[in-house]
């Protein structure tokens, strides 16, 4: 029987020597505990008798027999004793691998299914049997602690502060939903009863292992982007305010009318609220200016050829941290460094060549404010121009194109843009006080 319970806040905390090598950690504190996960999800484990896994030799007139006997001998030769309910563990393996190489396009046009149908078959055993070794106690440690690592920075709302206890207890939190979410996943992708629950060792690790799978699928996004799955169910369980905020929230907003009410509305509580209603208040048509920036940066990037910068500016608009982003895009990092140094440069043309108004624009920085320029700095930018720039300067504040600007001031376009270039370069500059 499952029994799921929620984890006590109070509880000292329980630390693991169990500690996978993942990418994911990077983010994550060198001391992160790993509580057993038998908190979540207590699965009693019964050995069944000897005569038990009989009823795993009926019905496999839809498994390849030899596919199945490859991988019964791979696990018999590496277990101390033949497992119970081996087969059927086996054959929930081998559909699920058979189910993947029919809707791969790749693998069907590669006129070797069997192949990767055995490869497939052995990556998953493989890792069942890590979990089945380590033994169920320590296989429960382990996946909770690979799975924290991955969403610790992600638990917590964002722009919050939040110290490791308080965020330890939200990780807590949001694993036991994800423990629950990953069963019944389980369940219903390898057709079991409803009531389903894992029974023997071997068991327990195809649990373990289909929840580590689960968690680190990739969902797509719109704009070509993916994520992992538990990465955006902690987002979502970031993004829910706590109940008890709500009355707070509705006091916030609503003028004190009693005594009590005004002790309320002077809280620190009620303040923090407000102001981070205030401060998080978004215009809408800046809002509007800044996805138009983001579609014709992409675009510029296109017409520029620069396939690999979209893809790095993608993962970037998701906030994602280096590591991830050369695990998704397969660069070391060298090469990411590479490709840093590329999209910077192309963003700066973009930004003070190709629509450096519409940049401007939504910087707060347009001709008309002195280019984001303090009356001084201003004083000091136009001082340290020669003629040819202040016409420059001025027949851009009165809107003149540019083949008639270029003309006026006996230069080719080329020529005018590099010398606009390097204007809008010095007023950034000056303007970030470099």
């Amino acid at each position: 029987m499952v029994n799921v319970k929620l984890a006590p806040t109070s509880t000292a905390i329980a630390g693991s020597t169990a500690r996978p090598k993942i990418k994911d950690r990077a983010n994550a504190p060198a001391a992160l505990p790993s509580p057993d996960m038998s908190s979540y999800v207590n699965l009693s484990l019964t050995e069944p008798t000897s005569g038990s896994d009989s009823t795993d030799i009926a019905d496999t007139s839809t498994i390849a027999p030899s596919l199945l006997d490859i991988l019964y001998s791979d696990l018999v030769n590496s277990t101390d004793r033949t497992p119970a309910r081996a087969k059927t563990v086996l054959r929930r393996m081998i559909s699920e691998v058979e189910r993947v190489c029919e809707k791969s396009r790749r693998i069907q046009r590669s006129g070797e299914v069997r192949h990767w149908q055995l490869s497939l078959a052995r990556h998953r055993l493989n890792k069942c049997l890590g979990y089945y070794n380590m033994g169920n106690s320590r296989g429960r440690q382990e996946l909770h602690t690979t799975l924290s690592a991955i969403v610790y920075r992600y638990v917590a709302p964002a722009n919050v502060q939040m110290g490791f206890q308080a965020r330890y207890v939200l990780i807590e939190d949001f694993m036991q939903a994800f423990y629950i979410e990953s069963l019944r996943a389980f369940r219903r992708e390898n057709d079991v009863d409803a009531t389903y629950q894992p029974r023997t060792r071997l068991e327990l690790a195809e649990y373990l292992m289909f929840t580590e799978q689960y968690a680190k699928r990739r969902i797509s996004l719109p704009g070509c982007r993916n994520q992992q799955l538990v990465v955006l169910r902690a987002k979502t369980f970031s993004r829910r305010l706590p109940p008890e905020l709500n009355i707070d929230i509705e006091q916030a907003v609503e003028a004190a009318r009693t005594e009590e009410a005004e002790a309320q509305a002077r809280s620190s509580a009620a303040q923090q609220v407000r102001e981070k209603m205030v401060s998080e208040a978004v215009d809408p048509s800046e809002a509007v200016l800044r996805d138009r920036i983001v579609q014709e940066l992409i675009q510029y990037l296109k017409d520029q050829n620069q396939e690999e910068c979209i893809d790095y500016f993608t993962l970037r608009l998701q906030d994602m941290a280096a590591p991830e982003i050369d695990e998704i895009l397969g660069l070391t990092s060298r090469q990411r460094d590479y490709l840093q140094q590329r999209f910077k440069y192309h963003v700066e043309r973009f930004a003070r060549i190709h629509q450096w108004d519409l940049v401007h624009q939504w910087l707060g920085a347009e001709l008309d404010t002195r280019l984001g320029l303090s009356v001084d700095q201003w004083d000091q930018f136009w001082a340290e121009l020669d003629d040819t720039d202040r016409n420059l300067v001025s027949m851009k504040q009165l809107g003149v194109d540019d083949d008639t600007l270029a003309g006026a001031i006996a230069c080719t376009p080329k020529q005018t843009q590099k010398r606009w270039f390097k204007l809008l370069s010095k007023a950034w500059t000056l303007r970030n006080g470099k």
